[in-house]
């Protein structure tokens, strides 16, 4: 499917990433502007105000393109899904984790650039507990990470992550997990479960190196117990992915699943808090066109 031509309502987060999205957005529009696109600007008041304009966007025959965070991203993401609407991105938060996987650059006049020329792939949308999302769902101790990061404010950029991380580590003891698929459950006592759509979170660790966004497939990524030390050494190889070599580390696939474990824990994908556990995941195959840069070949 291509969208060239068709009208942008740019729907822009003012709190996104202490404000970046305001300076963004002059430079967007003139971009725009020289290549002779039609768009309209629109300030959302928060996640579920941001799905009600890009659902009304969608109605009147625009294409909504969420300049701001992943959380917002997700969201409108999710809310599109099954649809013939195109979403538009441009990375405007601390992550920024889905445009990375997707190859939409960083730099405002390039992913403008992107808008323009109107080339779309569709690809998986995940759901928890009914809840839709486009990245990675999180338990156990990423989930905690992502609660101590949402709450710091005072750290920019990608060390709120580092930062978030350090913190939940001094203070964590593992916990049992059990994940049920089909009639088969997998036990295990460790750190974290995550459920992954696309390959990477917390502002580009690769914690799914694998995954493919439109294989019809979650990445399962288990990781065991083991000391503080340990940890140390295996999270820098998160963010190329290799920690997935490591013996404490398991990858499955699978299109569904349920979640559960021996304590409480919150359920985060694409940086917000979707659900708690008990969970259960499904994924919806290319369920949600995305404006993207053209891949080699096409």
């Amino acid at each position: 499917m291509n969208v060239e031509g068709m009208p942008l309502a740019l729907l822009v987060n003012p709190a996104s990433a202490h404000g970046r999205t305001l300076k963004l957005l002059p430079r967007i529009e003139q971009e725009l502007d020289a290549r002779r696109i039609a768009f309209r600007v629109e300030r959302t008041r928060g996640l579920e105000d941001g799905v009600e304009r890009a659902l009304r966007a969608a109605e009147a025959g625009e294409a909504p393109v969420v300049i701001s965070g992943d959380g917002l991203i997700g969201a409108v993401g999710g809310a599109l899904a099954g649809s013939e609407t195109p979403l538009g991105v441009v990375p405007a938060g601390r992550g920024n984790d889905l445009a990375r996987v997707l190859g939409i650059p960083d730099a405002p006049e390039e992913a403008a650039a992107v808008l323009a020329a109107g080339h779309t792939r569709r690809i998986d949308v995940g759901e928890v507990n009914g809840k839709r999302f486009l990245g990675i769902v999180s338990v156990g101790f990423d989930s905690e990470a992502n609660r101590l990061a949402n709450e710091t404010k005072w750290l920019r950029g990608n060390l709120v992550y580092a930062y978030a991380g350090l913190r939940t580590l001094l203070g964590w003891k593992p916990a049992r997990f059990t994940i049920r698929v089909g009639e088969q459950r997998k036990r295990f006592s460790g750190h974290s479960v995550s459920v992954a759509n696309s390959k990477a979170f917390g502002g580009g660790m690769f914690i799914a190196p694998d995954a493919d966004l439109a294989d019809g497939k979650f990445d399962v990524v288990t990781v065991g117990e083991h000391g503080k030390l340990r940890s140390l050494a295996i999270l820098p190889k998160v963010f190329k992915g290799t920690h997935v070599e490591e013996d404490e580390v398991r990858v499955f696939r699978a299109a569904r699943l349920e979640l559960s474990a021996s304590r409480p824990f919150p359920v985060y994908a694409d940086g917000e808090h979707l659900t708690d556990l008990p969970a259960k995941l499904r994924v919806l195959p290319q369920a949600l066109s995305v404006i993207v840069p053209p891949r080699a070949g096409e």
